[in-house]
C-alpha cells in the first residue's frame, strides 16, 4: 500500500484561490543531536500553494498537514531523475556506438540533459496543474 507524502507546515497566507503553507525542510544532519555543535545543520523553508477550500475553518498561523498523493511523488522521481539518466546514457552510448569520441559524446549527453530540463521548465505550468497538494483535515 502506497503512503501519501505529507509535511507539517504553517499557513502564511490565504486568498480566495490559493492558501500558502510554509513547510520547514531539514537537511539530513538537521535532526542530529550534534548539529548545533558542528554548524552544518541546514534548515530551509519552502512555500507550497494549495487550492483554498472555501468551507475550511483554518486561518493564517494555523499548523496544518499538507499532503501529495504517492503516485505524484513517484512521477516526480521519474521526471526528475530516471528519465534524465536514460537521456544521458542513451545519447552517450549511442554516439560512442556511432564512433564519436568519448569527450564529445559525454558533452553531448550533458547537453541533451540540459535540453531535457529546459523542456521540463517550459512545461512547468502544465506540470503544476498535475501536482496538487491538499490540506489534510
Amino acid at each position: 500500500m502506497k503512503q501519501d507524502v505529507s509535511h507539517k507546515g504553517r499557513i502564511v497566507r490565504i486568498t480566495p484561490q490559493t492558501t500558502t503553507v510554509a513547510i520547514e525542510q531539514h537537511a539530513a544532519c538537521g535532526q542530529c543531536h550534534a548539529a548545533g555543535l558542528c554548524g552544518m545543520a541546514d534548515v530551509t523553508e519552502k512555500a507550497v500553494q494549495v487550492p483554498t477550500n472555501p468551507y475550511a475553518s483554518y486561518g493564517v498561523g494555523d499548523e496544518v498537514e499538507v499532503v501529495l498523493k504517492a503516485s505524484m511523488g513517484m512521477k516526480a522521481v521519474w521526471l526528475g531523475y530516471f528519465l534524465p539518466l536514460v537521456v544521458l546514457l542513451g545519447v552517450i552510448l549511442g554516439l560512442v556506438a556511432l564512433g564519436v569520441a568519448e569527450v564529445p559524446a559525454g558533452l553531448s549527453g550533458i547537453g541533451a540533459v540540459a535540453v531535457y530540463y529546459l523542456l521540463l521548465w517550459l512545461f512547468r505550468n502544465r506540470l503544476k496543474k498535475e501536482y496538487v497538494f491538499t490540506i489534510k483535515g
